[in-house]
C-alpha cells in the first residue's frame, strides 16, 4: 500500500492541524470514556475525562521519543486496565488512596514492560518472530479489529436523545458513506481527512433530524444530545472556556493517599496491573506487527520492540499521573493511519500537542460529548475492519492448504470471535491474549510437520 505520507514526511503546517485532528477524533471517544467508565462502576470518584486526554498526549510524546519518531501511533486510555482500576478503589478507600493505587498501580505496569524490553536487548526480536509467525500474528491482528465490532454495531445503533434505532443507523450509515467515499474518490486533502467530513456530515444530519423531531414532536427523530454544550453555558464563566488550574489531575488529589497506603493494599495493586501488563504486551506485539505491515517496514526491528516496550511502559505511567488511566497503542490510530495512507510522525507529535492543549479548553470537550454514538459507531465501522482486513493480508504469503496452518489459524479465530475469557481470581486473560497464546501453543505443537516437509 502506497503511502501519500510516509514516516518521516512533513505536510504543510496547515495540513498537520487539521491531520492531527483527524487523529484526536479517531481515538477520543475511547480515550474519553476509559475513566467515564470507572466514575460509573466505583461510584466513588471524579476521575476528569479531559485529565485523561491531557496524559494521553504526553504519554504519546513520551513514547515518541523512545521510538525515535519511527512509530506513527498515539496512545490513548487502556480498556485492558479498566479491571484493574476498579481494583483500585475494592474496599471503600478513599478516593486520594484510590487515585494513588492508580499511579502505583501504572508504574508497576510500566516497569513490566521495562524489564521484558531489557530481556529484547539482550537475547533480540528474532525468538518473537519465531514464536510468533505470520500464521499467529496475522488472525490475533484480525482479531483485534473483530472483538471491537460489537462495539461499533452497538453505538450505530444508539440514539443518544431516545431516537428510533433505525434513524440512529441511518445517521451512521451517512457517516460511513461519507467516509468511504472521501477516502475513494477525494481529491488532495479530501482523500487524507475522510474521517473529518464523515463525522461532520453525520453530525450535521443527526441535528438536523433531531431539531425536525422536536419541532414535529417526532421522539423517533431525536438522535442528537446537545446538553454537554448548553449546561456549559447555563451559566457563562471563564470555566466555560478554560478549565483552570491542575485539581482535575489525579496526582493532585493522589498527594493525600500516602497516609493511609498499606502492605495489603500494595499486594492487591500488583496482583491487579502486572498480570495485566503481560496480557497488553501481547497486543502491544499485535499492534507493532500490524503497522509494521502498514508502513511497509519492521517496527520490531526499527527503533526496535525494546523501544516501543519502553515508550508504552512510560507513556503507560504519565498517562496514569495525569488522568488515572493506564496509557497503550491505539487500534484506531493505526486504522487511521492505514486508511488515508499518512504515516507522518508529525500529525501523531501534533495531535498528542493538540490533546493537550484542548483538554483545558472546555467547549471542546462538551462538543465532542454531543457526538452522536451512531456516527462514531459508523467511523468505527470503517477503522475496526480496517484493523481485521489488516490482519488478513498477513496471512497472503501462508498455505492454508496445509493442515497445520489451518489449525493454527482456526483455533485463534475461534477462540476470538467466540470471546474466550479466562479469569483467575482478579487476573483475567482477554480473548484477544488468550488466543494469541492458544495460537502460539498450537504452532509449536504443529512445527514438526512444518520442519519435515
Amino acid at each position: 500500500m502506497k503511502l501519500y505520507y510516509n514516516v518521516s514526511d512533513r505536510p504543510k503546517t496547515g495540513q498537520l492541524i487539521v491531520f492531527a485532528l483527524q487523529q484526536l477524533l479517531a481515538i477520543i471517544t475511547a480515550t474519553l470514556v476509559v475513566p467515564v467508565i470507572i466514575n460509573q462502576t466505583t461510584g466513588t470518584t471524579n476521575m476528569s475525562p479531559a485529565a485523561a486526554l491531557f496524559g494521553a498526549g504526553v504519554g504519546t510524546l513520551i513514547y515518541v521519543l523512545f521510538t525515535k519518531a519511527k512509530s506513527p501511533v498515539f496512545l490513548g486510555s487502556s480498556f485492558a486496565f479498566i479491571g484493574s482500576m476498579v481494583a483500585a478503589f475494592a474496599g471503600g478507600v478513599s478516593v486520594a488512596l484510590g487515585y494513588l493505587g492508580l499511579i502505583i498501580g501504572a508504574t508497576l505496569a510500566g516497569l513490566v514492560y521495562v524489564v521484558i524490553a531489557i530481556v529484547v536487548k539482550l537475547v533480540g526480536v528474532k525468538w518473537i518472530s519465531k514464536l510468533m509467525p505470520a500464521v499467529v500474528i496475522g488472525p490475533t491482528v484480525a482479531l483485534i479489529g473483530l472483538s471491537l465490532s460489537g462495539n461499533a454495531v452497538s453505538s450505530l445503533q444508539t440514539a443518544n436523545a431516545g431516537g428510533h434505532t433505525l434513524v440512529a443507523v441511518l445517521c451512521g450509515l451517512v457517516t460511513l458513506g461519507v467516509t468511504m467515499a472521501f477516502a475513494t474518490y477525494g481529491k488532495k486533502m479530501g482523500k487524507l481527512i475522510p474521517f473529518i467530513f464523515g463525522i461532520l456530515a453525520g453530525y450535521a444530519f443527526s441535528a438536523v433530524l433531531t431539531f425536525i423531531g422536536k419541532a414535529a414532536g417526532i421522539d423517533a427523530l431525536l438522535i442528537s444530545d446537545f446538553s454537554a454544550l448548553t449546561q456549559n453555558f447555563e451559566n457563562i464563566t471563564l470555566e466555560s472556556f478554560i478549565t483552570l488550574g491542575v485539581d482535575h489531575f489525579v496526582f493532585v488529589t493522589a498527594l493525600g493517599g500516602f497516609p493511609e497506603i498499606s502492605g495489603a493494599y500494595l499486594g492487591t495493586i500488583a496482583v491487579a496491573y502486572v498480570p495485566v501488563a503481560f496480557v497488553v504486551f501481547a497486543e502491544h506485539l499485535a499492534d507493532h506487527k500490524n503497522l509494521s505491515s502498514i508502513i511497509e517496514k519492521d517496527l520490531l526491528e526499527d527503533p526496535g520492540l525494546s523501544r516501543t516496550l519502553l515508550g508504552d511502559g512510560v507513556g503507560t505511567i504519565a498517562g496514569a499521573f495525569f488522568g488515572g488511566c493506564s496509557n497503550t497503542t491505539y487500534g484506531e490510530s493505526v486504522g487511521c493511519v492505514a486508511i488515508t495512507r499518512n504515516a507522518s510522525i508529525y500529525s501523531i507529535i501534533y495531535a498528542a500537542v493538540g490533546a493537550m492543549i484542548l483538554s483545558f479548553f472546555t467547549p471542546f470537550v462538551a462538543f465532542v460529548n454531543t457526538i452522536p454514538d451512531c456516527v462514531m459507531g459508523g467511523v468505527c465501522m470503517a477503522l475496526y475492519g480496517f484493523i481485521a482486513v489488516s490482519g488478513l493480508k498477513m496471512l497472503q504469503g501462508v498455505d492454508l492448504n496445509k493442515n497445520q496452518n489451518l489449525f493454527v489459524v482456526s483455533v485463534i479465530l475461534i477462540a476470538g470471535v467466540g470471546g474466550l475469557v479466562l479469569t483467575f481470581g482478579r487476573i483475567t486473560l482477554t480473548s484477544i491474549a488468550g488466543s494469541l497464546i492458544l495460537g502460539i501453543l498450537a504452532n509449536l505443537m504443529l512445527s514438526r510437520a512444518k520442519d519435515e516437509e
